[in-house]
């Protein structure tokens, strides 16, 4: 009572506190100096994040880290613990998707690449279009990720389980959008998503608004994942907008963002991101419900999208043969050609004679490899197995795969039939590794195992005996000083050539 009556008549003025300086309860860290290094030695073995960097979580919750630390001898409450967390640098953390595969080393240069694309068709009036397929939906009294305004105590009821039917219809939205007119078209398809799907929706597309926008174009261009029915590798893709682009009249060129990159594609962004919020807390219970539902997509930037239901049929597992892919009028960039590509509107080229096997005539083998000395048979026996090997390709057509070049190498080499038996006549007489045969003919590796593996079998079906040879070579120098005159043979071949 004394202090208190000689604080009012000293007349400090006004405070805004309740007790005064160094009054109250010590804190837990204080009152208990062990209390902060028993918490961490709870929190360290299961500590997650890189321990090189401050990034810090724990697995463990609050309230059970106060029950340990009180059982220990050490009373807490789960706010201390929280608290003491904090101070030790732990937060609440969410995941962060950071991780990324394994980044090819041309990644950005081909962003570059496809960002001076579209500025010079922007820049010169001419249509430029992003393509992808949006997650398939289930149809049916599922719900929906977000909320929607509705008067209170009366949501729309759903399943209460999701659980995957496989006989429940699904949504198959596929989309176009037009960077240039801030535009999307989806087509909403009932089946699979196909290469032959893609290429429908780009012809409507084309055929409704695409052509009546872009009146004098003469080129398109279209920036796609690298996977997907869309992909660089899918045949069907490639031949199908090969029709496309005969049936408009439009040159195609076709730039495949780097593998692993799909997010940046502009149409995620500016259209699909669009549509999920739109029917986001809506189920989506049938085609028409999702048509309707991405037709009333707008954004207060303008965009406008305009949907259709595609009910047709686009079976799966569709092979396109590689020489009818050969064939098209397909010009492959300077820059990573298996990425970016033209598609000219003129007929593909004629299919090769089946009576001469499937594969292109022009040998590449230099013709001192045919002399006997080297295969092993006369030149009047060696046109005769050939012969017989053409006879055999063509009246059994599905046991050798069609020829193709490997992806990103516009100037890849193609065997030759002939080169096919010969490469497989060597291996078998002078036991020559794949190095060392892909050096003579100028071709792979690959190319000479599939040669040698495909033209072999034939060799043994047309019961071929090859004689072995009396060395074997390591290396080109020593395959042609082991034959007595190679020099000489190659030249007179030559000569006679």
């Amino acid at each position: 009572m004394s202090a208190g009556a000689r604080e009012l008549l000293a007349d400090t003025g006004p405070t805004d506190r309740v007790r005064g300086p160094g009054a109250g309860r010590p804190s837990a860290r204080e009152a208990d100096p062990d209390l902060a290094p028993a918490l961490l030695s709870l929190v360290e073995p299961l500590e997650c994040g890189d321990p090189e960097t401050p990034l810090r979580w724990t697995v463990k919750s609050t309230r059970n880290l106060a029950v340990e630390l009180t059982a220990a001898g050490h009373p807490v409450s789960h706010e201390t613990v929280a608290s003491l967390l904090k101070a030790e640098g732990f937060s609440l953390q969410g995941t962060h998707r950071t991780t990324e595969g394994a980044r090819h080393p041309d990644r950005d240069a081909q962003f570059r690449y496809i960002s001076d694309t579209v500025a010079s068709y922007l820049e010169a009036g001419d249509p430029v279009v992003s393509v992808d397929a949006k997650k398939k939906e289930v149809l049916g009294d599922y719900a929906v990720a977000g909320a929607t305004w509705r008067p209170a105590g009366n949501p729309v009821d759903v399943r209460a389980h999701d659980f995957p039917d496989k006989d429940a219809p699904k949504a198959v939205p596929y989309g176009v959008y037009d960077l240039a007119a801030n535009t999307g078209w989806v087509s909403v398809g009932c089946d699979a998503d196909t290469a032959e799907f893609a290429v429908a929706t780009l012809t409507r597309w084309w055929r409704a608004e695409g052509r009546a926008r872009y009146p004098q174009a003469k080129r398109l261009l279209i920036t796609a994942d690298a996977g997907g029915s869309n992909g660089y590798r899918v045949r069907a893709w490639k031949r199908g907008l090969h029709r496309f682009a005969r049936q408009s009249g439009v040159e195609v060129t076709v730039l495949h963002f780097p593998p692993g990159t799909s997010k940046w594609n502009k149409i995620e962004h500016r259209l699909f991101a669009q549509i999920s919020s739109n029917w986001r807390g809506r189920p989506l219970t049938g085609h028409e419900a999702v048509v309707s539902l991405i037709g009333a997509t707008t954004t207060r930037t303008g965009l406008t999208v305009t949907a259709e239901l595609d009910p047709a049929a686009y079976p799966v597992g569709v092979r396109i043969p590689a020489a009818d892919v050969d064939r098209l009028p397909l010009d492959r960039h300077d820059w990573h050609g298996e990425w970016n590509y033209t598609l000219r509107p003129s007929p593909a080229g004629a299919a090769p004679d089946p009576a001469f096997g499937r594969f292109p005539e022009g040998d590449k083998h230099p013709a001192w490899l045919r002399h006997p000395a080297i295969s092993g048979f006369t030149d009047q026996e060696w046109e005769v197995l050939v012969e017989r090997y053409r006879r055999h390709l063509a009246e059994h057509p599905t046991t050798i795969p069609f020829a193709t070049k490997p992806a990103g190498n516009t100037g890849a080499r193609l065997l030759s039939t002939q080169d096919r038996l010969l490469v497989a006549v060597l291996k078998r007489r002078w036991k020559l590794a794949p190095p060392l045969l892909a050096e003579l003919f100028g071709v792979s590796q690959g190319t000479v195992r599939g040669a040698v593996r495909e033209a072999g079998s034939d060799l043994d079906v047309l019961g071929v005996a090859v004689e072995p040879g009396p060395h074997r070579p390591a290396t080109a120098e020593e395959f042609r000083a082991a034959i007595p005159a190679a020099s000489a043979i190659k030249r007179h071949n030559e000569t006679r050539d």
